[in-house]
């Protein structure tokens, strides 16, 4: 919903998202970055380690990040909350798909992982702690989004 579609006393007080400073979102980004790091959630060593199942660091991070999420997501689903251009907040129900695409896409996103030791969001703080390498890692993640999306229309999606 737009500014313009509010009732007239709404209008004058919702902001915009081009309202909110880009400061704000690369403050946000630094922190969570930072987070990552102090946390040792960018770790190869730590994420080699999950893969071998030889430590429960890496898991003791994911299961604390889902029992602070799940009660958040519970709340967000129950409540009137509004987002800064006040729209409701709605978080749908995930539909839980199986089948062989769910199984290879894990599986590629799996091994990408554990043969760059990062996922995705962490190789950009790894590149900005000096972990040059995790450029090229950047770089290729990149190129795999761009081949991805040059392919999806030739890819079977139902």
């Amino acid at each position: 919903m737009t500014p313009d579609k509010l009732a007239p006393e709404d209008a004058e007080t919702a902001a915009s998202p081009r309202d909110v400073s880009p400061f704000w979102y690369l403050l946000l980004g630094t922190l969570f970055g930072v987070v990552l790091v102090k946390s040792e959630a960018v770790s190869w060593f730590r994420i080699q380690e999950m893969f071998r199942f030889q430590g429960f660091h890496m898991y003791g991070i994911i299961f604390s990040a889902i029992a602070v999420a799940a009660p958040l997501i519970w709340i967000l689903r129950r409540s009137s909350m509004k987002t800064l251009t006040r729209e409701p907040i709605d978080v749908p129900p995930k539909e839980l798909g199986w089948g062989y695409r769910y199984a290879i896409g894990g599986t590629l996103f799996g091994v990408g992982w554990a043969l760059g030791g990062a996922c995705p969001g962490p190789m950009f703080a790894l590149a900005s702690a000096g972990q040059s390498v995790y450029v090229a890692a950047i770089l290729g993640a990149l190129a795999g989004t761009w081949l991805y999306g040059y392919l999806r229309p030739r890819l079977p999606h139902y």
